[in-house]
């Protein structure tokens, strides 16, 4: 069993590329369901609009990469509006059918071979993230220390990606100690008493939806420009999925949570998944193939979680009344 390759593994992905991405999605539904209460399954869908939105403005159309970035979130914008002047209004549990439904759909749009000269079917698209590493300002080499040695290509991607974590997390911190984020925890708490104190409940959820699909879908543009492509069976139903168990790791409504949560869970996924190999490689486990441990260490960690939920609900920073949900 290879310990350095294992360490070196495991301490990189802490700060990695899946780390940045997750942790930006997972932002967004901290924004959704740990302030507000809405039960959205649909955040996917946020990140796989901003991500074609970049790459088909580039590749098919030929605009520059900076109108990419613009069509993107202006994209993100427009699904939230979509996707929420119809179900904003419906319960907790239908809310999270429709928000599920959607953002299958969406997928299943960018993967259809109808549209596979815009979309590229279930290839994907490449080929657009020439213009962001024309402004990488890091000359070729190694940068860090070992065991966290990076390209630098992935340290272009990974200053960026920080830098919108930061600027994601003190925009959150900002708006929840103001006014307008009290109203959006007022809501979570008893929309109809904020309702009954003369506020438009249906406005402030269409602008918290509207608020963090636009930074969750930050996470799209990291993923594409780090891989330099974009498939749309990525932004499958197990990306919403990971965010949310990434909230309540590090704890719904904290405003650090999602960062925090990020990097423990794909620290464990990775160190299982070397341990694992490496046992398995070893004659340790005679029982199980090479094969086997992907999904292996997603049930280990999935127990751990399980156990993480029975004895702290709240996650490792927050507040079992954080995880409370307005379903009426």
């Amino acid at each position: 069993m290879n310990w350095d390759i294992i360490l070196s593994t495991t301490l990189k992905s802490a700060v990695g590329v899946e780390t940045v991405w997750y942790a930006l999605a997972a932002i967004g539904i901290n924004i959704h369901f740990g302030y507000t209460g809405l039960l959205n399954f649909g955040q996917s869908a946020f990140l796989a609009v901003a991500g074609y939105g970049l790459a088909v403005t580039v590749t098919v159309i030929g605009l520059p990469f900076w109108i990419g970035i613009a069509v993107g979130l202006l994209a993100a914008v427009l699904l939230a509006l979509v996707l929420g002047i119809p179900t904003l209004r419906l319960r907790a549990d239908y809310l999270a059918i429709v928000t599920i439904a959607a953002s299958e759909i969406v997928r299943l749009i960018f993967r259809s071979v109808e549209f596979k000269d815009v979309f590229g079917g279930s290839d994907g698209q490449r080929g657009f993230s020439q213009g962001f590493y024309e402004l990488n300002p890091y000359p070729q080499g190694n940068y860090g220390i070992w065991p966290m040695s990076f390209n630098e290509r992935e340290m272009w991607v990974l200053t960026v990606g920080w830098i919108m974590i930061a600027v994601a997390c003190a925009i959150v911190y900002l708006l929840m100690k103001s006014p307008w984020g009290r109203v959006l925890r007022a809501i979570r708490e008893d929309e109809d008493a904020v309702r009954s104190l003369g506020k438009n409940v249906f406005s402030y959820k269409m602008q918290s939806l509207i608020l963090g699909g636009v930074l969750g879908c930050l996470g799209g543009f990291i993923y594409g420009l780090a891989n330099g492509s974009v498939q749309p069976d990525i932004f499958g139903t197990e990306t919403t999925f990971f965010a949310y168990t990434i909230v309540i790791l590090g704890g719904a409504a904290r405003v650090f949570g999602p960062v925090v949560g990020a990097s423990i869970f794909w620290v464990l996924l990775v160190l299982v998944n070397g341990l694992l190999s490496g046992a398995v490689r070893s004659g340790f486990i005679p029982f199980m193939e090479i094969t086997q441990v992907g999904p292996f260490r997603f049930l280990l960690v999935g127990l751990g979680l399980i156990l993480l939920l029975v004895y702290r609900p709240q996650g490792i920073f927050g507040d079992k009344r954080e995880l409370a949900i307005n379903a009426r």
